[in-house]
């Protein structure tokens, strides 16, 4: 038994054994860490809005376009991480697992040392540039700031957990995750509510638990030896592999940096609708987190799979997974959309009881609840290219859905129907657009070429 449960808690060798098991045992461990590290960023949310106030709610949620501007290198690196790890476990190749590894930490070290020095000094001129109102101005300064100075223990979770994912690990992730979420949870708690710390004491809360998260998963990294070496050597960066990296993880960086911008600028069209509008945005995309994460982990586990398959050259098993994970996840996100349909009031009061944005709320996460159905194609399909290494289409299908469509949309139907549910039946069309463009994307084959390793050995 106890060898049975360190297998299962350990990589997963995903070449080998039904994909729709591997599949399911692999996602759920994965979802219900993807629904953790929601509920890690909502209950900053909860806590300010129960705590502080609406505006100090709308400051927490006028943060997110910048925060995930700035962390288009830890995207881009995660990404390329996880698909040259996941390729690398595949086809038992341990010394450029280990080197891969080994770059990735050093690398993550560099763009955290970036990002803490260069997110304050960006905070007041971005804040000022999407019209950010007076009354939240200096709250959200104040978060995005101590954000931004903090941010190599959310780095370094983030993408050291891709990593042991990448090698079929998706339990040790979620354990070390939940750590850090009850911690952010006490400390939300002690520093607003007790403290009285108001959104800076959200923000250290937030900087603080990721870094106990962040060194159980290198702990856990570098007690791996049966499969992989960490040491001075494999820590220095090798060039070659970084450089494979980040042409990997580029273009995957590049379209988080177009869905930043696009978001920047819908930002300020939600601005300009007033404090209320952005508060209620704040809340619809917290929910909307919620609902996004099944799409998410089945587009994750589909990366993962599908990179240990090309790997191992098992095109074949690939096909069958992808039927698999498409049926998975069509599902389960069914069952969620009817339940934000039904439940959408009472998730909208779990963050404010004031009537106008509860109204409002309801109604929008009713705009985009078919369009859940979308994403699930779309992050499915974009995650088996991912793991293929074909992540160029992703990025054109993001730059397409965001900057040709969700962008001159929004601003087209707000100047017609002068009301903020344009936000949100732009988002609607462009989600559905970029399901339609992922089927094509996928169809054309272009992924089946890209393997890392067929590449080398040609």
């Amino acid at each position: 038994m106890a060898k049975g449960l360190a297998r299962f808690m350990g990589a997963q060798d995903m070449t080998v054994g039904s994909p729709v098991k591997k599949l399911i045992q692999f996602s759920i461990p994965l979802l219900i860490g993807n629904l953790a590290q929601q509920l890690y960023n909502t209950v900053d949310s909860i806590v300010v809005g129960r705590y502080v106030g609406d505006n100090a709610l709308a400051a927490v949620g006028a943060s997110g376009p910048m925060i995930n501007l700035l962390l288009v290198l830890f995207v881009g690196i995660s990404t390329g991480a996880n698909v040259m790890v996941a390729q690398y476990f595949g086809a038992k190749r341990r010394s450029e697992l280990s080197d891969t590894v080994g770059t990735v930490i050093t690398l993550t070290l560099l763009a955290s040392i970036i990002i803490m020095i260069v997110g304050p000094l960006l905070v007041p001129p971005f804040l000022r540039m999407v019209d950010t109102p007076v009354e939240i101005f200096d709250m959200t300064s104040s978060y995005l700031t101590i954000y931004f100075l903090g941010i190599a223990g959310m780095a370094y979770y983030n993408i050291i957990a891709g990593v042991l994912r990448g090698m079929g690990d998706s339990v040790m992730p979620l354990i070390f995750l939940m750590a850090a979420c009850l911690t952010n949870i006490v400390l939300d708690l002690l520093f607003v509510a007790k403290f009285g710390w108001g959104v800076a004491g959200v923000a250290i809360a937030t900087i603080i638990a990721p870094f106990l998260s962040a060194s159980l998963c290198l702990f856990r990294l570098f007690r791996m030896k049966d499969t992989l070496d960490i040491n001075l050597h494999t820590l220095k960066p090798h060039l070659l592999l970084a450089k494979e990296l980040l042409i990997l993880g580029l273009p995957s960086g590049l379209s988080q940096a177009i869905f930043s911008m696009s978001a920047i600028v819908v930002q300020s069209l939600t601005n300009s609708f007033g404090a209320l509008v952005v508060a209620v945005n704040t809340v619809v995309m917290r929910v909307d987190g919620f609902a996004m994460m099944p799409n998410f982990t089945f587009g994750n586990a589909m990366t993962t799979y599908t990179g240990q398959n090309m790997g191992a050259g098992r095109t074949d098993r690939v096909e069958e997974g992808i039927r698999d994970g498409l049926r998975l996840g069509l599902v389960v996100i069914a069952v969620l959309v009817a339940a934000i349909v039904i439940f959408g009031s009472s998730l909208i009061q779990l963050f404010t009881d004031t009537p106008e944005v509860v109204e409002m709320g309801r109604n929008m996460l009713r705009v985009l609840a078919l369009g859940y159905i979308a994403m699930a194609i779309t992050q499915t399909l974009s995650g088996v290219m991912r793991g293929a290494g074909d992540t160029m289409s992703p990025m054109w299908i993001s730059l397409i859905t965001t900057v040709v469509i969700r962008v001159p949309l929004a601003y087209g139907l707000a100047a017609v129907m002068h009301s903020p549910y344009c936000l949100f039946i732009s988002l609607l069309i462009s989600w559905c657009m970029g399901a339609i463009l992922s089927v094509i994307a996928y169809r054309r084959g272009k992924w089946r070429k890209k393997a890392i390793v067929k590449k080398e050995e040609a």
